[in-house]
């Protein structure tokens, strides 16, 4: 995985390594906590306490709570945006059916590696605080997806691929969130089947037949 970036909003910028790294440590406690005791009781004295330092070290980074949370679901949002844009960019080559699988494939296998702490940023962050982070990672995707339809517009019913890609994309993440979360009684083959035939209803060439997965 790629070195993880600072964030942009702490108190002070660490320019040196041991800072660097107190930086990942405070941020590593921070989503502990949240894991382990919810938002609302997450604080700094509890951040502070799991990174093993005072609460004043801590403050020389971070200003409050509310920053520090910021920096964990970034981070969180920046793994996932990385992972995913390495999944489409391999799968480019790609076409119809194929790519929408091994796409949705990729993408409830990235969600389905932290459970608990997807349901708690979906669930328990105020909406603010998930924002700009999870805009970034729609626009990566977005921009990745819109792309692909403006390179394959000819095989495709989509008029305006900009259009087209900021709906799908929507889509594909609340229904894949929620399916994630919800556990409903939906084998995930069905589940890949029918997401990729409303997928390909929608940008897929005219007259294109609905096809199931291998089994």
């Amino acid at each position: 995985m790629a070195r993880s970036r600072i964030p942009t909003d702490l108190r002070r910028t660490p320019q040196q390594e041991r800072s660097r790294a107190m930086v990942e440590r405070i941020i590593a406690a921070g989503q502990r906590v949240l894991l382990r005791d919810g938002y609302e009781k997450t604080s700094t004295n509890r951040v502070a306490e799991e990174a093993g330092i005072s609460p004043g070290s801590l403050y020389q980074y971070f200003p409050g709570k509310e920053a520090i949370l910021a920096a964990v679901v970034d981070r969180y949002s920046a793994e996932l945006s990385t992972r995913l844009t390495a999944v489409l960019a391999d799968r480019l080559d790609e076409r119809g059916p194929a790519l929408v699988r091994s796409t949705l494939d990729g993408l409830l296998d990235a969600l389905e590696e932290s459970v608990e702490f997807l349901r708690l940023v979906v669930e328990e962050l105020p909406r603010s605080r998930q924002g700009s982070r999870t805009a970034d990672l729609e626009q990566r995707i977005g921009d990745l997806v819109a792309a692909y339809l403006a390179i394959n517009k000819s095989q495709t019913r989509v008029a305006e691929p900009a259009t087209s890609a900021w709906i799908v994309v929507r889509l594909v993440e609340h229904l894949t969130v929620q399916y994630v979360l919800e556990r409903p009684s939906i084998p995930r083959a069905t589940f890949v089947d029918e997401m990729t035939a409303l997928i390909m209803a929608y940008v897929g060439p005219p007259g294109a037949t609905r096809t199931r997965a291998p089994r």
